[in-house]
């Protein structure tokens, strides 16, 4: 009877836990109900398309505040075959969503970066990476890379377009209409 009375009573503190966190964890709505950012696919391909073909471009197509009190961005990125570039480390806590929209490459995530050196306060950038997990993209896929993570394309096949989700936190991008 004692073990079926500690049973309950743990039962019954595990459901009001949950329930109170679940409940203190909501958001509560804004005062005025936020409107939606269009990115249209005209707008996306009429970008990419203008984008410098010499150099890897990544470059902003919208920005915007969002409801929780920090930005996403969504980028356009051009990334010719003939410059793959090195690796990267964002030392943020902004997330890159890429969502491949043409080409064919090998992407590597996660592992040490190789000739690490300090570009600014926020970024580090390498020659490869070592231990990490290696990937081949293609149209279509998704790929989820958190800050802090060292990511790094270490073969292009074709020319690459993809877009980046930029999910920030911190609010560190600008702001783009």
């Amino acid at each position: 009877m004692k073990n079926i009375r500690l049973a309950l009573g743990v039962l019954v503190f595990g459901a009001i836990t949950s329930l109170t966190t679940y409940i203190l964890a909501q958001t509560p709505a804004p005062a005025v109900p936020p409107i939606a950012t269009d990115v249209t696919a005209e707008d996306i391909t009429k970008f990419i398309d203008g984008l410098p073909k010499d150099r890897v471009s990544d470059r902003p197509i919208r920005s915007v505040e969002v409801t929780g009190d920090y930005r996403v961005g969504v980028y356009g990125v051009f990334r010719p075959k003939e410059l793959p570039g090195g690796s990267n480390l964002h030392q943020v806590n902004t997330t890159e969503i890429y969502y491949m929209r043409s080409g064919y490459a090998t992407l590597v995530t996660g592992g040490t970066m190789t000739e690490a050196r300090q570009e600014n306060e926020n970024w580090a950038r390498g020659t490869a990476i070592e231990n990490g997990v290696s990937r081949r993209v293609v149209p279509g896929d998704v790929i989820i890379i958190p800050g802090h993570t060292p990511h790094w394309f270490s073969e292009l096949e074709t020319d690459l377009t993809y877009l980046i989700f930029r999910p920030d936190p911190d609010n560190r991008i600008p702001l783009i209409d």
